[in-house]
């Protein structure tokens, strides 16, 4: 009888240690199965950014001077990039409990797509003579990529880190940003950026003084000391800078562009944000994102604000950092 109770109560602890394991076993396969999930839309997004909106505002910028059939090839090719990643998120194996954010993740694929298909279409009107009429058509088109952007940043992203952090996980979400900046949104700035010229009233500088300084640059909480500070940035490898600029002259000022460059491990990866307007002695604050930027290596960040016409000095449009980012 003695050794029936010991084999019994043997038995019972055998199942609960098997139970242990199994239950281990399967925990650890959901939180495997949600940080997969989290890598591949974190990549998908990466590669958005970097190898379809990046190319794409290049090649719209650079369309002056180009043959408009050239750049809508370049433009239809982008297009096949975009749905080869919108594809690719479709494939993807989603846990349950990230359904949710798949959903949105397809929203944001599919836009983006639309939004090139739309505007591709465009281009030889726009290409040709006829921006006056489809240049309004183009602006409203790009807010399809503001829409994308924000459903990933106010969808995709909060629902993955909901899920993430309620399994106990702590990872990151790369973040996604198609529109550079909201310029594109105005349908002469449109006009101004594919043909390369001012739409502006022709004439004389305004009387008065004019000028732009930079005021400071952040990233997140952390405002950046000018060289020779070396600056330690948490967050990651994509940072976004928070740049203030302020009209220092006695005159409003439209179409002021703020240029970003991070020298690190031998590249160079840059960023620019164009404020529409700006009033004499106001303070604005872009936001500017950069992709792909080294841990834990040395950068120099160069921030920039390019003169306004009429501007006499341009000491204060421009300042030097050194960072070490890391997560």
């Amino acid at each position: 009888m003695v050794r029936r109770r010991v084999a019994a109560v043997a038995a019972v602890v055998l199942l609960i240690i098997i139970v242990l394991i199994i239950n281990g076993c399967l925990k650890s396969q959901k939180q495997q199965s949600l940080k997969d999930y989290n890598h591949s839309v974190s990549e998908i997004a990466r590669e958005s950014d970097a190898q379809v909106s990046k190319p794409f505002f290049t090649a719209l910028s650079g369309a002056a001077g180009k043959s408009a059939i050239d750049v809508q090839v370049q433009v239809n090719h982008l297009r096949e990039e975009a749905q080869k990643l919108a594809s690719r998120a479709k494939g993807l194996s989603v846990p349950g409990e990230m359904k949710g954010a798949q959903q949105n993740l397809l929203s944001t694929m599919n836009f983006r797509v639309e939004g090139i298909t739309k505007i591709a279409a465009l281009l030889p009107a726009a290409l040709g003579g006829q921006g006056k009429q489809v240049d309004p058509k183009i602006a409203g088109d790009m807010e399809i990529f503001l829409a994308s952007d924000v459903i990933y940043s106010q969808r995709v992203m909060p629902l993955i880190q909901e899920s993430l952090l309620s399994n106990g996980i702590h990872a990151s979400t790369q973040p996604s940003r198609f529109l550079p900046n909201l310029g594109w949104l105005e349908p002469t700035t449109v006009e101004e950026r594919l043909t390369g010229k001012s739409t502006g009233t022709a004439g004389a500088v305004t009387p008065g003084t004019h000028g732009s300084a930079l005021i400071s640059t952040a990233v997140g909480t952390t405002t950046l000391e000018p060289e020779p500070t070396l600056n330690h940035v948490a967050g990651g490898g994509s940072p976004t800078f928070t740049v203030t600029v302020e009209n220092t002259g006695e005159s409003p000022e439209t179409n002021v562009k703020v240029d970003v460059a991070v020298t690190a491990a031998g590249k160079q990866l840059t960023g620019s944000h164009v404020i529409n307007s700006t009033q004499p002695g106001s303070k604005v604050n872009v936001e500017i994102p950069i992709n792909g930027v080294p841990l834990g290596v040395a950068s120099k960040i160069q921030v920039n604000v390019e003169p306004v016409p009429g501007e006499a000095s341009t000491e204060n449009n421009k300042s030097t950092y050194l960072a070490l980012f890391g997560e």
